[in-house]
């Protein structure tokens, strides 16, 4: 599990469900076209016009993390708090950009502060049960988790955190139950079904194309979606389905050197087309005239396509960015035997 990603969505969820306010509102649609100029400047001025709001402080500091500008979001919700020093939601806040900058016990403290202020807020629990997730602390994670659910039992945030803990402590059946249980009250929780996806690719069982396909219904250009329904399709001898996906993935992100290679990779191991192979690897070099696997890979099908001075140039291009790979060390050997032979 990518905890680093993990910790930014499940943030950027919370930030959304708290506070409906007219700034979370604009928060909210900037994600989906351009935050720098639909949200900072209407802020900015709104600041100007009011600088005794805390709310104003608070939206803001959640817009430079959601920006990752953490020093900038540490002042800005400082500001709030000191302006309203008994707003809750201020101390959530608090605690998420501590947390993002990497500092659990602040973010601990700042926690306990909004809890003492409101000893029944669902967001609280969740975040208290998002830090022991990290921090490792398990039971006390599940603890929050049963209060939270206790607040509000229809909670799939709540759900989804618990599958988690679940799932670092080694019960997959009762995490795959609450991820299930998560997206039954959401149907549109992306993450939720990308984890339901990814333990069903394990199993290589259909039901993760049914999960990856659903999570692209809401996010339809989501890389990490096609790309993951891509490796279940080539992992179960799906070919034409992998090659379909890969080719889609690749058009919404042309830079994406990993579809076009995943392409070539089939058609060189799979299907013995080694002509469309050096196709799609020349495809993945001309995104990342670095990508030393993809240079060794077309060489490689150019040796079993019997162009062996393409091979060879290919498997020095190889070494030349990696320096002693075997493989490609291996492959010029292979050629110089054909060539004694000849």
């Amino acid at each position: 599990m990518n905890y680093k990603n993990f910790l930014f969505s499940f943030v950027f969820l919370l930030f959304l469900s708290s506070c409906g306010s007219h700034n979370d509102a604009a928060i909210k649609e900037a994600k989906v076209s351009d935050p720098a100029k639909l949200v900072l400047g209407d802020i900015n001025k709104k600041i100007e016009a009011h600088p005794d709001n805390a709310d104003l402080f608070d939206s803001r500091a959640r817009y430079y993390l959601l920006e990752s500008q953490f020093e900038l979001a540490l002042k800005d919700i400082n500001k709030a708090v000191t302006l309203s020093p008994d707003n809750p939601t201020y101390y959530q806040t608090l605690s998420d950009v501590y947390l993002l900058m990497g500092k659990p016990t602040n973010s601990g403290d700042a926690l306990k502060k909004a809890l003492s202020l409101d000893p029944k807020n669902n967001q609280t629990f969740l975040r208290m049960a998002k830090l022991n997730l990290i921090i490792k602390e398990y039971k006390t994670s599940m603890e929050c988790i049963r209060k939270a659910l206790d607040v509000e039992p229809v909670n799939p945030q709540a759900y989804f955190t618990k599958a988690l803990v679940l799932l670092e402590t080694g019960d997959t059946v009762k995490a795959v139950e609450d991820l299930k249980r998560a997206v039954n009250q959401k149907q549109e929780y992306f993450e939720a079904l990308m984890e339901l996806g990814e333990l069903y690719s394990m199993k290589k069982d259909q039901m993760a194309a049914d999960y990856f396909k659903n999570a692209l219904k809401i996010q339809p250009n989501s890389k990490e979606a096609l790309y993951n329904l891509g490796m279940f399709f080539q992992e179960t001898n799906q070919y034409e389905n992998a090659v379909k996906t890969y080719t889609t993935l690749s058009k919404i992100d042309t830079t994406f050197r990993n579809a076009p290679y995943n392409i070539g990779y089939i058609y060189l191991v799979y299907l013995k087309d080694f002509k469309k192979a050096v196709v799609y690897f020349t495809e993945a070099l001309h995104k990342d005239p670095g990508y030393f696997e993809a240079y060794f890979n077309r060489g490689y099908a150019f040796e079993l396509d019997g162009q062996f001075e393409n091979a060879r140039k290919d498997f020095q291009k190889t070494l030349a960015i990696k320096t002693n790979y075997q493989k490609a060390i291996d492959g010029l050997n292979r050629l110089d035997k054909v060539k004694r032979k000849n």
